[in-house]
């Protein structure tokens, strides 16, 4: 028995929707296909570059190495076996009371099983150094990741510069096109002088190298961020123009600050570590062995044997070595201590020169308006005296190509402007 949607009332409904989810579905992915944002590129780049595979080989290696400082705390079994000869042997020096002498060659096989049971909680303090070691291997990573956004930001902004470009050049070209229907009318008609459109022709040659060499350098862009990202990037994906902020706030917010602090962290785990060095060690034994002779060396024969004990260690003199190499870590404390200075006066600095050159750019983009408005009103000038045969198609295009250089200026400055607020943010960890 089947069901005939054509009877039922749900028929349309079920027709409706179904048209409105695959429409939406189809839009979703064509826009998620042509579409990237810079955002989208910071993402990539810190889930698929090498070295963010460390993350996780860093956590691997670092259970690895937990559990092993963990076994510190459990029986410690070793084997031992000897055979030797000797050319003396102890022999009692008393004649006639019945003892044989040992024999010169000698056999012995032991089974020993140590037990930590006191030690200043040196694996704790092991254990703790270790998970600190973790925290800056994996901050160190970030770090390196997080400095390649300023590659990024150069490589997305260079290619949206020749997407900017292309536009010009393609609006350029269709004003030369149709600048050329209407000098062949004029030709025509005797109007305009002849070999007029030959020379607007040249000219829409020469915009399109200018594309065809655009094309190429946007191709090859796209190669590099696709390297870098990881990601097989179409070079006819549409990068989106961002809207950036760059606030003019006070402080600094970059993982390399967190970085400094955990190399200070990871020194005071190591300090306390050695500070251990200096309790004394207790620990029980076990020993069980077979051999000749036993521990009755008067007993010339294979024998079992066994001890029980309980061990100390405890270096009370170093020639205050636990004591200088806790001054070293002291010293690598205040290097540090410059290294975050240094940081913190470089960036500043840069954050100073990125601030003057938005100023700048901002001051070069009025300017830059006003002139494409008076150049604007040339070039109308121009088109209508061209069409009424008072200019040459020479001077004609001297007046678009003024403008088009003036409107690129403008789409560069914006560009760069963009460019600066985003290494700006990036400078200063937002």
């Amino acid at each position: 028995m089947s069901l005939n949607l054509s009877s039922t009332p749900l028929k349309h409904d079920v027709m409706k929707y179904s048209v409105i989810y695959i429409t939406l579905l189809l839009s979703f992915s064509a826009f998620a296909q042509e579409q990237l944002s810079l955002e989208d590129c910071y993402q990539l780049v810190d889930k698929n570059y090498p070295l963010a595979k460390q993350q996780s080989l860093l956590e691997n290696q670092n259970a690895y190495d937990l559990e092993a400082i963990k076994t510190q705390a459990l029986p410690q079994l070793s084997l031992a076996a000897q055979a030797t000869y000797q050319s003396e042997v102890t022999q009692v020096p008393i004649p006639n009371m019945g003892i044989e002498p040992l024999n010169k060659d000698q056999y012995r096989a032991t089974a020993t099983i140590n037990q930590l049971i006191y030690n200043g909680n040196r694996i704790e303090a092991s254990l703790n150094a270790q998970k600190t070691n973790l925290k800056t291997q994996q901050k160190q990573v970030e770090v390196s990741l997080y400095q390649l956004k300023k590659q990024v930001n150069q490589i997305y902004f260079s290619i949206l510069l020749l997407q900017e470009k292309n536009a010009l050049l393609e609006a350029k070209q269709e004003q030369l096109t149709t600048r050329i229907k209407e000098v062949k009318s004029g030709i025509e008609y005797g109007t305009v002088l002849p070999a007029s459109d030959k020379v607007l022709e040249a000219e829409l040659i020469k915009i399109q190298q200018q594309l065809l060499d655009n094309n190429y350098n946007k191709n090859s862009l796209f190669e590099t961020l696709s390297l870098l990202t990881g990601s097989d990037l179409n070079p006819k994906i549409s990068l989106e123009n961002p809207e950036l902020t760059a606030p003019l706030q006070a402080g600094i917010s970059r993982p390399e600050l967190e970085l400094f602090q955990l190399k200070k962290e990871q020194i005071q785990a190591n300090e306390q570590l050695l500070s251990k060095n200096n309790y004394p060690k207790l620990s029980g034994f076990a020993t069980g062995g077979y051999g000749n002779p036993g521990l009755n060396m008067l007993d010339n024969s294979f024998q079992g044997f066994y001890t029980v004990g309980l061990q100390l260690n405890w270096k009370v003199f170093d020639w205050n070595s636990n004591k200088k190499e806790r001054q070293s870590l002291l010293v690598k404390n205040d290097i540090i201590d410059t290294e975050t200075e240094v940081f913190n006066l470089k960036t500043n600095m840069e954050l100073r020169q990125q601030e003057s050159d938005m100023q700048k750019i901002n001051e070069l983009i009025a300017t830059d308006n006003q002139i494409i408005k008076l150049r604007q009103g040339v070039l109308k000038a121009a088109e209508s005296q061209l069409k009424n045969g008072v200019i040459t198609a020479s001077a004609y295009i001297t007046e678009l190509t003024n403008l088009f250089e003036d409107e690129t200026n403008l789409k560069t400055h914006t560009i760069q402007l963009l460019l600066v607020k985003a290494n700006y943010n990036i400078t200063k960890g937002q």
